[in-house]
């Protein structure tokens, strides 16, 4: 079987014959690995067959190499897979993604024992990472040395670029005089993405294509088609600065295309470009619309607003997004190419385009580095705490800027959902970022106790005991009295006529949280402080439910925003329920019903509110 690498570029023999295992087990590996690759099977990349492609081969090789290899697909057990596991560790392999796939083609082997089959589907062990070799995320001032950097580039290409497009106008209109040629050479470089070439006479040029005698006095090729198109460093640039605008995962970036929608119309209002792009990895949810604004990033911005000024226009998505549309047209019209990161490269003709090393820039491409682009721009990442603590002087490190930790710095900084629910921008990024994780426990233990302070500060509504509601129904007059309600009143209340949501309201038209004379239109949330509410034992068991949905959903949310929304009613549910005995809270959630979920989920979603 004749196999390709992602680049396409090597290519190697899958010959099972040729690592000895027997006829059988070839047939076997080799009709999993196909099951492995075909369709609906969530690959949906090619660089994504190679993982199963290496891990089939080396299983293989490893089985041949045994003093005793199995033969017949009846022979394989569960020791040969933690064989194979034992040996790729002692090689420092990606062991976790190893044992994954190859458990996952073993079970697409028809015939296997079923001991194999329970050690296949066994849990995979998580990978445990070493505390130095977590993804962190860049302090605020790295984030945005990163990003000045990225502008300078960008505002360097736009300034050579427009200033050429200029003279170009001006002499195609017959405007300018070129003695020199070098305006003939802009022409043909900005039509062709390359110079002029003719095919080189001595022993070492023969039968290539070399620029032509003239042409080099100008400099260097990529100098001179540099006067039209983006470098691979600016087109490095562009990437990770629209990272930090946005937020983006990286092979959305590096996908994203020129052709867009303007959602604005040309109105006048805030310029809004829409595009399509795709994650291959979410499946069927792969495709969706990008969303570019010219809304400011405020945390990009410098200290003072007034700074500004109409050279920063790649403070907005759009800005930068508009701008790498403008820089790489001619690119774009050149090669054909609908991609909007388009760059010169010197490693020759890109397959299937006319432009000499104009390509757009990919994840399987080598030829483009974002930590080789911050190491030409000598960043300076922030000095080491822990050297400071200990008194050391700390050495001068490199700001290496990638653009997986971009999209990781804006998720912590912006704290909302990038192309994911808040669920997994809690537990999976936020979750295990150790790069501000101190601070950013400190902003949230702040805003927690500053919610706290505010439902110690509002007080409690008023609630109704056992004992009260005896006292009401033997002396309803004088209950009505110490409870400051008229006894048509409190008789609605104990009947439930008032009730709402976790409470029943005494005075609907004259809450201190609407215009007086009016119904009121707050949330039932803030019945928890009015002092038109009262609770009463029935409504008990409403309040525990609302007390523990409010605290499952912090596993669902970042820690951030669930105090932002619901750590003052969670702490003012608390102090209610504080008010009981534990046996009678208990007994609450006992007593919770499918009816009293579906109030509480449509009430917890909004539902209930009057918009």
């Amino acid at each position: 079987m004749r196999c390709f690498s992602p680049d396409g570029k090597e290519q190697r023999d899958f010959d099972f014959a040729n690592l000895t295992v027997s006829p059988q087990l070839q047939a076997a590996l080799a009709g999993a690995f196909a099951l492995r690759v075909a369709p609906k099977r969530g690959l949906t990349r090619l660089s994504a067959v190679a993982n199963p492609f290496r891990v089939s081969l080396r299983f293989s090789q490893y089985l041949a190499q045994l003093a005793w290899p199995p033969t017949q697909v009846e022979h394989l057990a569960p020791e040969h897979v933690d064989g194979f596991l034992a040996s790729r560790s002692l090689q420092n392999s990606t062991l976790y993604s190893e044992a994954r796939e190859i458990k996952t083609m073993l079970l697409l082997v028809e015939g296997i024992k079923p001991e194999l089959v329970v050690k296949c589907r066994e849990p995979i062990p998580k990978r445990v990472r070493l505390e130095e070799n977590r993804k962190q995320s860049y302090s605020s001032q790295e984030f945005k040395r990163i990003a000045d950097a990225a502008r300078s580039d960008l505002r360097n290409a736009a300034k050579r670029i427009r200033v050429n497009r200029e003279l170009l106008t001006r002499y195609r209109a017959g405007e300018l005089t070129d003695p020199d040629r070098r305006l003939e050479l802009l022409d043909f470089v900005e039509c062709h993405g390359d110079v002029p070439r003719t095919i080189g006479r001595d022993r070492w040029t023969a039968h290539r294509e070399v620029p032509m005698p003239w042409v080099k006095k100008f400099g260097t090729v990529a100098d001179v088609v540099s006067g039209a198109h983006l470098t691979v460093r600016e087109a490095t640039a562009g990437v990770i600065l629209l990272g930090a605008m946005t937020g983006e995962n990286p092979s959305v970036l590096l996908d994203t295309p020129s052709t867009h929608h303007r959602a604005d119309g040309f109105a006048g209002g805030p310029r809004t470009a829409i595009v399509d792009a795709i994650k291959p990895r979410r499946g069927r949810k792969a495709y969706m619309n990008l969303v570019i604004s010219q809304v400011p990033d405020w945390i990009s911005i410098p200290g003072e607003p007034s700074e500004l000024s109409a050279r920063d226009e790649l403070h907005t998505p759009f800005g930068v997004y508009a701008l790498l549309h403008e820089l790489t047209a001619a690119s774009q019209r050149v090669t054909g190419s609908d991609k909007l990161f388009l760059a010169y490269h010197v490693r020759g003709r890109v397959v299937g385009g006319d432009g000499r090393g104009l390509r757009p820039l990919a994840p399987a491409h080598s030829w483009y580095s974002t930590v080789r682009w911050s190491e030409e721009k000598n960043l300076r990442a922030d000095p080491d705490p822990r050297a400071a603590a200990a008194g050391e002087a700390a050495e001068p490190r490199i700001l290496q800027a990638r653009l997986d930790r971009i999209r990781l710095t804006y998720l912590e900084l912006h704290q909302v959902p990038v192309a994911h629910t808040e669920q997994t921008l809690a537990s999976h990024y936020l979750g295990r970022n150790r790069g501000n994780y101190a601070e950013y426990r400190k902003v949230v233990a702040d805003a927690l106790a500053e919610e706290v302070n505010k439902a110690r500060a509002y007080g409690l509504m008023a609630t109704f005991s056992e004992a009260d509601l005896k006292a009401a129904r033997t002396d309803p007059s004088s209950a009505a009295r110490d409870f400051g309600v008229g006894s048509v009143t409190l008789n609605k209340l104990i009947e439930g006529q008032l009730d709402t949501v976790m409470n029943g309201c005494v005075d609907n038209e004259n809450s201190p949280k609407s215009p007086s004379g009016h119904p009121c239109r707050a949330s039932f949330m803030a019945c928890l402080d009015c002092p038109c509410a009262r609770a009463l034992p029935r409504h008990l068991p409403i309040q525990t439910l609302v007390h523990d949905t409010l605290e499952a959903r912090r596993s669902e949310m970042t820690p951030l925003t669930w105090t932002r929304r619901f750590a003052l009613p969670h702490t003012q549910l608390a102090d209610l329920l504080r008010q009981h005995d534990n046996a009678d809270v208990a007994e609450a959630r006992d007593a919770v019903t499918d009816t009293d979920r579906a109030i509480v989920a449509r009430f917890l979603n909004r539902e209930l509110d009057l918009r």
